[in-house]
């Protein structure tokens, strides 16, 4: 071969062989992937030989399934009318309300017969736990009124497969919270391969508390979880560089937690207050503040949803809710029925509010978590404001070890005010009654003697397909006990989000531009 030749080709091996080595460096191949390092120490992260320390990349957690995001902000909290009902327990005050997600809708029939599909089937030895959780039926029953189709057939029938679950206590409303939170992180774990594939199917097969899974009991101590799996390769490895058998809250994957909403979130996101201050990426028509022209009486405002206002196709005089509009008028007249329905409706009757969440005023009225004081908006916080704290810790048996309750949950305790007596934050473990109702302010509630409220009262929000227009604000409030009932209350989930304010994309702040300002300009 001619001696040019074989330069030529020895010299493109060479190149090729060049290439090739910068590119697995590049990807990680030779000398390994790019690691992140530590600001403080200098220490690399995901590194063997440097302890394994993960850092799980910083990103916004998704909404879960049926949530939507709001915008956190500042608004006028309680009574946007006249107290035509002299209950004085609405007084209005500004407060913030940080960003959280929420259900688009309420939740449904088909949603609950889920969660009762679910227990009859893995607690299917142990009748009572079906039996705490079925909604109670016979709150359509009236005197004098011939409801039992509806006692029989509004929570099993198809046709009422998408209207809002009734019926519900605010203690099953929270149970189905928590057995929701366990079942979407159940999925993501099975599907990681941090669970067996068959876990599900073993777990509904009357595998009883101690096959199901838990999310907490997951987090905190995972041998009580069985079926665990081991994935062959992990995204996480431990410190000898194996992969890691469980996930942990630092690595982002498990869903932080379905809840009901606090009374201050589910009241701000009613209003959708989003339609005062367009579109954060866009710069026309930002205000940034909250004007008094802008103030809603109910959770509709400046047409959202482009509804058409003109000669040919006007929506003004349409009803935009499900309720009363008088004494015996629920639905209108034949032919020209206002709200076109009788009973509650479709969860995604109506147009939604600015936020994008359906049917906040009317339909069924909601659960909130709060506990119902009088008094609360005026005492309460002006951040995150909130009624019902009672601040517990996970129970240990005599020899240190978690315990798992009947439904397979962790076992929790109250904490004692004598743990946190140096605390300055907080001085009472059990704060439902704090500064309304304690010996603080020397005033008791004792249900039944002076009053009907107590530590068990719980609020509910939003007007209802059996109520006049009044209580379709949301500012309007009202309580009753955490284990009763009713056909006009349902209820929606709500989740705390975690990251910047603005929404998944913003970052916190403002960063100005680059350019030096001229030291020499004359003032």
């Amino acid at each position: 071969m001619h001696m040019y030749k074989m330069i030529h080709i020895k010299n493109l091996l060479l190149l090729a062989i060049l290439i090739t080595t910068l590119g697995a460096c590049k990807n990680g191949g030779i000398l390994g992937k790019k690691k992140g390092k530590s600001s403080v120490t200098g220490w690399n992260y995901d590194d063997k030989n440097q302890g394994n320390f993960h850092v799980a990349k910083m990103k916004a957690p998704k909404a879960g399934p049926g949530l939507i995001f709001v915008q956190g902000g500042t608004f006028v909290m309680g009574a946007k009318e006249d107290d035509v009902m002299g209950d004085w327990n609405n007084t209005p005050k500004r407060i913030t309300v940080p960003s959280f997600f929420i259900d688009e809708t309420e939740v449904a029939n088909v949603h609950y017969r889920e969660y009762i599909y679910w227990l009859e089937n893995t607690f299917s030895s142990d009748s009572a736990v079906l039996a705490k959780a079925l909604p109670d039926t016979l709150v359509w029953r009236e005197e004098l009124a011939y409801n039992e189709p509806f006692v029989e057939y509004y929570f099993r029938h198809p046709s009422y497969n998408y209207y809002p679950v009734v019926g519900v206590s605010w203690l099953q409303a929270h149970d189905f919270c928590i057995w929701r939170t366990d079942r979407v992180n159940e999925l993501t774990l099975i599907g990681k391969g941090y669970l067996k594939k068959d876990f599900a199917k073993k777990e509904m097969k009357g595998g009883g508390a101690d096959a199901t899974f838990n999310t907490d009991t997951y987090i905190m101590n995972p041998e009580l979880i069985q079926g665990r799996g081991k994935p062959r390769k992990s995204e996480f490895n431990d410190i000898n560089g194996k992969a890691r058998a469980t996930v942990k809250i630092e690595d982002g994957i498990l869903n932080i937690g379905y809840r009901l909403p606090t009374e201050a979130e589910w009241e701000y996101a009613a209003y959708g207050l989003l339609d005062q201050n367009p579109n954060p990426r866009k710069k026309e028509g930002k205000t940034g503040e909250e004007l008094i022209s802008n103030q809603q009486i109910y959770s509709w405002s400046h047409n959202p949803n482009g509804l058409r206002d003109n000669r040919r196709g006007s929506w003004q005089g349409k009803f935009l809710a499900n309720f009363k509009r008088g004494s015996g008028d629920n639905m209108g007249i034949a032919g020209g029925l206002n709200d076109r329905s009788a009973i509650p409706g479709s969860i995604k009757a109506f147009y939604p509010n600015a936020f994008g969440v359906f049917n906040m005023s009317g339909n069924v009225s909601e659960w909130v978590m709060d506990v119902y004081r009088p008094l609360t908006p005026s005492d309460g916080e002006d951040f995150n404001y909130f009624r019902g704290n009672r601040f517990q810790k996970f129970f240990k048996g005599s020899g240190g070890e978690l315990e798992r309750d009947s439904l397979g949950r962790l076992k929790k305790t109250d904490i004692s005010d004598a743990d946190i007596k140096n605390r300055r934050n907080y001085q009472h473990n059990n704060a439902l009654g704090f500064m309304d109702g304690d010996s603080l302010s020397n005033s008791t509630y004792v249900t039944g003697s002076s009053t009907l409220i107590s530590d068990h009262s719980r609020v509910f929000k939003g007007g209802s397909w059996n109520d006049r227009p009044y209580w379709l604000s949301p500012g309007s409030r009202r309580f009753l006990d955490e284990d009763q009932s009713s056909s006009s209350i349902g209820f929606r989930c709500a989740q705390t989000y975690l990251g910047s304010s603005e929404g998944p994309g913003f970052k916190e702040g403002n960063i100005f531009g680059k350019r030096k300002q001229n030291s020499k300009k004359k003032i």
